[in-house]
């Protein structure tokens, strides 16, 4: 068992540093532009594979337990993020619940033996990734009570998209540096997740005042258009 378990770690290894380097792409490129779409289509399948190996980590090689919550809250802002951009709507999907359902399950299951897998990172780190998964699938039962037309057509699925996105990124970042630089710590764990809360702020304003690529296309299209002569 030993030699899979080093396979799963390889596996882990390589598939986070590409996700990383096609999440910076995605970061950097136009919003809504082809460079953009592919890289973050490529970023989510490969996010699987790191979530994957390392959710098998910990429940079967019983390794690193304190990643269990960044691996969670990575892998459940990547699929909601994921699915609020293809719905564009908040109507209730059984999906959506199962999974955030699932994630509370294990976020409940770290939390009663965490006193039993001793204390290997921050408690600052640790507990604000629990917090942070709790508040994004709380906020995610409560926005079925908001009213579907103001979702809709205030593009609230448009902040959520970019919030959970750059939250995935960030928490990968976050796993990869406390890891690699522990000696660091807590502060190379908490300064990318600080980087990314300021990425969020940053794409929000972005969006706000510029929307996204094809919305600006569709204006400029709109506005170059000859008044009808009738």
């Amino acid at each position: 068992m030993e030699i899979v378990h080093k396979y799963n770690i390889v596996i882990h290894i390589i598939t986070g540093c590409i996700a990383l380097a096609l999440g910076l792409v995605a970061l950097l490129s136009t919003k809504g532009g082809k460079l953009h779409n592919t890289s973050g289509k490529y970023f989510l399948r490969l996010i699987a594979f790191v979530i994957l190996t390392g959710l098998i980590g910990v429940f079967v090689f019983k390794r690193n337990s304190f990643l269990l919550v960044i691996t969670v809250l990575s892998g459940y802002v990547s699929f909601s993020g994921y699915r609020v951009l293809v719905l564009k709507s908040n109507t209730l999907k059984s999906i959506d619940v199962l999974v955030a359902m699932a994630s509370l399950l294990v976020l409940a299951y770290f939390l009663y033996y965490f006193k039993s897998i001793g204390m290997i990172w921050s408690p600052v780190i640790i507990y604000s990734g629990a917090g942070a998964l709790l508040v994004v699938v709380m906020y995610d039962f409560l926005r079925y009570l908001i009213p579907k037309k103001k979702y809709e057509k205030n593009r609230i699925w448009l902040y959520e998209h970019v919030y959970k996105m750059t939250s995935a990124f960030s928490g990968l970042l976050a796993a990869f540096v406390g890891t690699v630089f522990d000696q660091y710590q807590p502060h190379s764990q908490y300064i990318p997740s600080v980087l990314g809360m300021m990425i969020i702020f940053g794409f929000m304003i972005y969006v706000y005042k510029y929307g996204l690529k094809k919305d600006l296309k569709s204006s400029r299209s709109s506005s170059t258009k000859k008044p009808d002569s009738n």
